[in-house]
């Protein structure tokens, strides 16, 4: 019987992990029904999507290239999800991220490399931190709904990123030449993250994240931090029995999420675009949340999330050009993606409790209760 229910949870752990890919798969299927109603073969849209984010050596350095800041914003959401918030301000706290390191590296161009650079990647990480933890704050103390004040805030970012370029913050380059583009001065190049592969944009940041991914790893799982803000995660009430400071911990998620999403908007900046423009964000702050779920919300989960949908982010551009598709075409294909993926997830967590509650109601029924009591004799006789 053991064994019979060993091999039950075995296969349910193989369905868990193979759900996503069938999500994707899903998922894929759909986006070809829209295809074939739009005259288009499927197959080769299919083809040019996968040659374009594999193909060849400039699309797998441009699939990390976008995988990078997906994964540092798929970490964020993984400590927010796991301390039992819901981190909706990714993009916002990448924008604020990339404002505060820009303007830090152009404030002090002088300072040596070795201090310019951790410094620019700090002050991003702090700029998250803080436009984290003030939903977080508001979460725990007042009871603010944070997917409503994360969502606010992305706003605010946005209207704070068009002021600052096309003010404080705008090229005196742009403004000498009259064309005033929406974006700041170049950055020193003592904050360019190295490029590992000559001429393209694959930066030492995707080392930088994959490092972070493993430390997030042990915090969440091997630290003490890391099990309060799971166990606050998982059930807050009994935690605050337990004697963990419930809000503490609440306001500590968020902001560590915001860290993350912050830090993500710095080494974009510093690796990709060497300066701060208008619209750096590319979508990062939710298609990281999309990572983070296909990941099982586990840090190590997320990095072949996010080389994945890097590598969708990447297709899917061959894909419109070469086919000529529409770009809504492409646009909902994502969104595709992201509703099974979604949509799996609550299945997986729906059937674990139905799992759970079931074992539950087994552990009680009677014929395990007249078990438990017959084998107490056997053993009190052995003890005699």
């Amino acid at each position: 019987m053991s064994s019979q229910i060993r091999k039950l949870f075995s296969v349910d752990r193989l369905i868990d992990v193979l759900l996503p890919a069938v999500a994707v798969l899903a998922a894929l299927l759909v986006g070809a029904i829209l295809l074939l109603m739009l005259g288009v073969s499927p197959l080769r849209a299919y083809s040019s999507l996968i040659s374009g984010a594999l193909g060849n050596v400039s699309g797998i350095t441009q699939t990390l290239t976008k995988a990078t800041p997906l994964l540092l914003v798929g970490l964020g959401i993984c400590i927010a999800f796991r301390g039992g918030v819901i981190n909706i301000g990714g993009e916002g706290q990448l924008i604020v991220g990339a404002l505060s390191g820009s303007a830090f590296a152009l404030a002090f161009p002088e300072w040596p490399a070795w201090a310019l650079l951790p410094m620019t990647l700090v002050m991003g990480a702090l700029a998250g931190l803080l436009w984290g933890t003030l939903p977080g704050y508001l979460k725990a103390h007042m009871g603010v709904n944070e997917i409503l004040s994360t969502v606010m805030l992305n706003q605010i970012a946005f209207q704070l990123m068009n002021f600052l370029l096309r003010g404080p913050m705008l090229d005196p380059a742009q403004i000498a030449a009259g064309t005033n583009i929406p974006q700041s001065a170049a950055l020193p190049t003592a904050v360019w993250l190295t490029r590992l592969v000559p001429r393209t944009l694959f930066h030492s940041g995707a080392i930088l994240a994959v490092v972070l991914a493993i430390l997030v790893y042990f915090l969440l799982w091997r630290t003490t931090i890391g099990y309060r803000i799971r166990a606050v995660g998982l059930n807050p009430h009994a935690s605050r029995y337990a004697g963990i400071p419930v809000k503490r911990y609440v306001v500590l998620a968020m902001a560590l999420s915001g860290a993350f999403c912050g830090l993500a908007g710095a080494v974009e900046v510093t690796g990709v675009h060497h300066r701060m423009i208008e619209g750096m964000s590319g979508g990062y702050g939710f298609s990281g949340i999309v990572a983070a779920l296909f990941g099982k919300l586990h840090p190590l989960g997320t990095i072949p999330a996010s080389a994945l949908f890097g590598a969708l982010l990447v297709g899917a551009d061959k894909m419109q050009r070469t086919v000529q598709v529409p770009s809504a075409i492409v646009i909902a294909l994502q969104g595709l993606v992201v509703l099974f993926v979604v949509a799996s997830n609550l299945y997986v967590r729906r059937r674990s409790r139905r799992r759970v509650s079931g074992s539950s109601e087994a552990d009680t029924q009677p014929g395990a209760e007249v078990v438990a009591v017959s084998s107490q004799p056997a053993k009190e006789a052995g003890s005699a």
